[in-house]
């Protein structure tokens, strides 16, 4: 049997975990079509990896709800829906990224219940500017199922939502229902914070107001496995619509915060960690580690019994044994993929906000402001609103948004 050499045994671990960590080179970023300065929106779609395309229908259809383009982020809502469902009922992606060696960037995104949540929330808000109610409750009855979704814990939750209760039970109040649970619920999760008004179906003008920066995604613990959260509070604490010439003031304040949303599930605080990955890969690690000293140890003992003349081939299987078992542990961990997916929605907002008001019919002006901490002005931050409110059963909806451009 030829001597087993422990330098022999680093250097082959050494080279197949190189090759097995090998980095595959980055996907090339979209490039503009030839002699054309932009890309247009069908080149950017069809440049996007179909993992990411439920990510960037997010991003456009934030961007178009904001711009007033709302066909467009019709289209694409309905596109990261649809997209949504099938993936939940069966994905060879996601799937694959539960294995201990794909990284949790290459399944298809759908992104955390907060960021599902807010697809379905904005989408509500274009099916009632369209007059479906219907449709419009039924988007923010799918929004606290999925803020409920137990998840990959399979621990029951608690939607906590207070705006997706609230305007489920408003829209039945207007389709002649009982809408009184669902102001129930939205009441009991707002608490004595705010003090949520009376339905009024009445009402025909439903303003919704979002403002300051959504949460920021990054990735901690020893191997990257903690999904963590970052949330930069806004200056933009309130917000309120001024009409008739400041003689009417509506209240915009925050119902909803999304930094709360993603780092809490049911009201308690969590730390999302893909804990089966960062085990296995750290134990792998140790049992490499260990298995390789024992291959070291049953090398220097078979050299010794070499030296009194004595036999070594049990001592140099047992190195050569264990050297191998350890060159697997250590690949075995090197491959093991536990990093977090960080990849975001990245132009959500933090706050949140209704308002139900009653009308005329024909052209009003007011001013949109947003207020710090301590009920200031952030007079650089106003803007005009102009608007019409139809005649009619149909309710006039306004979006109005601090990160409008």
């Amino acid at each position: 049997m030829p001597r087993f050499s422990l330098s022999t045994a680093l250097v082959f671990f050494a080279v197949v975990l190189l090759v097995g960590c090998e980095t595959l080179p980055e996907e090339p970023r979209a490039r503009t079509r030839a002699g054309s300065p932009v890309a247009t929106a069908a080149d950017r779609r069809a440049a996007v990896p179909e993992r990411d395309r439920v990510l960037y229908d997010y991003r456009a259809a934030a961007t178009a709800l904001r711009a007033g383009d709302y066909d467009v982020a019709k289209v694409r809502l309905d596109d990261a829906i649809a997209r949504i469902g099938g993936i939940i009922a069966n994905d060879a992606d996601a799937a694959r990224a539960r294995g201990l060696f794909s990284a949790e960037s290459t399944k298809t995104f759908i992104g955390e219940p907060y960021e599902r949540v807010m697809a379905y929330f904005y989408r509500g808000i274009l099916y009632w500017r369209d007059g479906e109610r219907d449709n419009a409750r039924a988007c923010f009855r799918s929004g606290q199922v999925i803020d409920s979704d137990p998840g990959p814990t399979q621990e029951n939750y608690a939607a906590d939502y207070v705006l997706l209760d609230y305007l489920d039970g408003l829209a039945s109040a207007k389709l002649l229902a009982d809408g009184s649970d669902a102001l129930a619920r939205a009441r009991a999760h707002a608490g004595t914070r705010l003090a949520l008004p009376d339905y009024n179906p009445a009402a025909n003008v439903l303003v919704f107001a979002e403002y300051g920066y959504g949460p920021r995604k990054f990735a901690g613990g020893q191997h990257g496995e903690q999904l963590r959260f970052h949330v930069e509070d806004s200056p933009s604490r309130s917000a309120r619509l001024v009409l008739d010439g400041g003689r009417r003031i509506v209240p915009l304040p925050a119902y909803d915060d999304l930094g709360y949303q993603a780092t809490t599930r049911g009201g308690r605080v969590m730390d999302h960690i893909l804990g089966n990955k960062a085990y296995f890969k750290t134990v792998a690690n140790t049992a490499g580690d260990i298995a390789l000293v024992g291959s070291a140890v049953a090398n220097d003992q078979a050299r010794r019994r070499e030296r009194r003349g004595k036999e070594g081939d049990d001592a140099e299987a047992a190195a050569i044994g264990l050297g191998i078992l350890g060159v697997i542990g250590k690949i075995a961990s090197a491959a093991t993929q536990a990093e977090a997916d960080t990849r975001q929605w990245d132009n959500l907002p933090q706050r949140l906000s209704f308002a139900a008001l009653t009308l005329p019919p024909g052209e009003h002006l007011g001013r949109l402001e947003f207020l710090d901490r301590e009920g200031q002005v952030l007079a650089s931050r106003s803007r005009p609103v102009k608007f019409t409110v139809a005649a009619g059963e149909r309710d006039t909806v306004l979006f109005l948004s601090e990160l409008s451009r």
